[in-house]
């Protein structure tokens, strides 16, 4: 059978297929370009189960508020230069419609089946690998920051005021969480078993140190648990020196922003978002 070439072309720009692969299944279908489309989408769907066990650790993060919610959603693909594809962020934005639309709150089986076309299309293994929604109460504020490579992001729901010097407290730790990615909110939320295998390394360290073997127990112990004390406020997110003002603590500073405003403020939601974890 003739295929004509603006039949082949008109194919490949509907389904990304390559030309031959467009010419064949027109031929295979006697030009009928709409079975011919199914076609070419089944067979790069079989050819995308085969590529589903290749990893994807590349992707990007969709982040956006919508009055009193804040939605995430993560997609991920095999390469960086995917991850920047038009087609790509499109279909996350996308992806945010339908979820905001929908009322979703995980990954929905709507969510994958929209990947199916661009599967086939890029031909990269892709995933829609997290959905979250994050509520804002009444009299609350919230914020969030996506890093400019979008891999890395920020929400932060601060509770006690909607004044515009908390939504600009709210997004600056948002840039402080990005920045300097804490692994806990505050002290209490540090797991025992963690601070227990902390304080044996300390003891570790100190038993290697020469200058540490004549002080008396107490002394020791109280090193130690400076140390401790210092090592939590590396890694928690309230304790840390503002990213703003390095001369006070991030709690310091909401203290500070609450005399401001007049208001008790507290966090409600700090959390940290990074590609694939």
């Amino acid at each position: 059978m003739d295929i004509k070439a603006s039949d082949v072309k008109a194919l490949r720009e509907k389904t990304g297929a390559g030309m031959m692969e467009c010419k064949k299944a027109l031929v295979e279908t006697n030009g009928d370009a709409d079975a011919a489309e199914k076609l070419l989408k089944e067979r790069g769907l079989a050819a995308a189960a085969k590529r589903a066990d290749r990893a994807t650790a590349e992707g990007r993060l969709f982040v956006r508020q919508e009055n009193n919610k804040i939605y995430v959603v993560e997609m991920t693909c095999e390469t960086d230069f995917v991850a920047k594809n038009a087609d790509f962020v499109a279909l996350g934005e996308k992806m945010l419609d339908v979820t905001i639309a929908k009322g979703y709150t995980k990954v929905e089986d709507e969510h994958n089946k929209m990947l199916e076309d661009l599967k086939v299309s890029i031909r990269e293994n892709m995933n829609v690998s997290k959905v979250e929604v994050i509520d804002i109460p009444a009299g609350a504020t919230g914020s969030f920051y996506v890093h400019s490579d979008k891999k890395t992001g920020a929400v932060v729901v601060i509770n006690g005021s909607e004044a515009e010097a908390v939504k600009n407290f709210a997004y600056d730790c948002c840039l402080h969480i990005a920045a300097f990615t804490p692994s806990y909110v505050k002290a209490e939320d540090v797991p025992q078993s963690y601070i227990d295998e902390q304080k044996e390394i300390f003891v570790a360290q100190m038993k290697e140190d020469p200058a540490m073997a004549a002080k008396p127990e107490n002394v020791k112990a109280g090193i130690l648990q400076g140390k401790i004390k210092k090592h939590l406020a590396e890694i928690c997110f309230v304790d840390q020196a503002f990213v703003k003002d390095d001369k006070v603590t991030v709690a310091k500073k909401m203290e500070q922003i609450g005399k401001e405003v007049g208001a008790t403020l507290s966090f409600n939601k700090a959390e940290l978002f990074i590609l694939g974890k």
